[in-house]
């Protein structure tokens, strides 16, 4: 049974925590210590983390790191809401954190790397060097697998319950499960030093997913190649992975 260390217990971390917690021992960390006292209620590994700017000093070095087959770090670090220079103090507090650690990591990117204009975006159009935050981690752990993921999505996280003025465009979105089943292939695989973007193949319209999600008829839009969409040919491809979800239209079904 490995041992995985989980740096990021939110709304995604818990998630993927359930679907590889039958298989591995996860060791998470949470940044409030009511959440700590929780997730140590429920049985989990439970540590404090927080990587905030303000906080003076450095956090302790996490104990379990050495015993770790691997490591997935969920924690958000946005270059478009925060400045280079907040960011570069966070990452210096999470790579203190960590300390030395040369097996395989993960790293959660985002799709918002990618210019917020019309085409088809591939990885290798965007390389690590280009990107802050990415680039930062894979000089520290140069065998860092960095996947890019799309809008976050699954159980009540739904597009027909967000409040939306424009429903015009098409989506790049990605069912939690299926950033699971792509982190579990890639440690059964034994992978490092990848990067890949991890968005479902499909991509409606919003309009077509509300009104799918919402049981209405809509027509199919048929003006994709005018739009922003992110190709996750790669990963299908060097994976042989297969999405469970691959329809945006249908994350709301099991």
């Amino acid at each position: 049974m490995k041992k995985i260390g989980l740096i990021g217990y939110g709304w995604l971390g818990s998630r993927i925590y359930n679907d590889l917690s039958s298989n591995s021992e996860i060791f998470a960390t949470t940044t409030s210590l009511q959440k700590v006292e929780d997730m140590r209620s429920q049985g989990i590994h439970a540590e404090l983390a927080v990587f905030n700017e303000s906080e003076k000093e450095f956090p302790d070095p996490w104990s379990i790191v050495p015993d770790l087959d691997v490591m997935i770090i969920t924690v958000p670090f946005s270059e478009k809401r925060t400045s280079q220079e907040i960011l570069d103090k966070r990452l210096s507090k999470l790579f203190s954190f960590i300390g030395r650690y040369e097996k395989q990591i993960f790293f959660m990117s985002t799709t918002s790397v990618y210019p917020d204009e019309p085409g088809i975006f591939r990885e290798e159009m965007l390389p690590v060097e280009s990107v802050f935050v990415e680039n930062k981690i894979k000089k520290a752990f140069p065998q860092v697998n960095i996947l890019r993921l799309g809008g976050l999505m699954g159980d009540s996280r739904l597009l027909k319950n967000f409040k939306m003025t424009d429903v015009s465009g098409i989506v790049n979105h990605i069912h939690y499960k299926d950033i699971a089943a792509v982190i579990i292939t890639m440690i059964e695989k034994g992978i490092n030093g990848k990067i890949y973007n991890v968005v479902a193949p499909l991509h409606p319209s919003k309009q077509e997913v509300i009104a799918y999600q919402n049981n209405l008829p809509i027509e199919a839009s048929h003006e994709n190649n005018k739009q922003r969409i992110i190709s996750s040919d790669k990963l299908i491809s060097e994976l042989d992975f297969t999405f469970a979800y691959p329809d945006p239209k249908k994350f709301h079904l099991i």
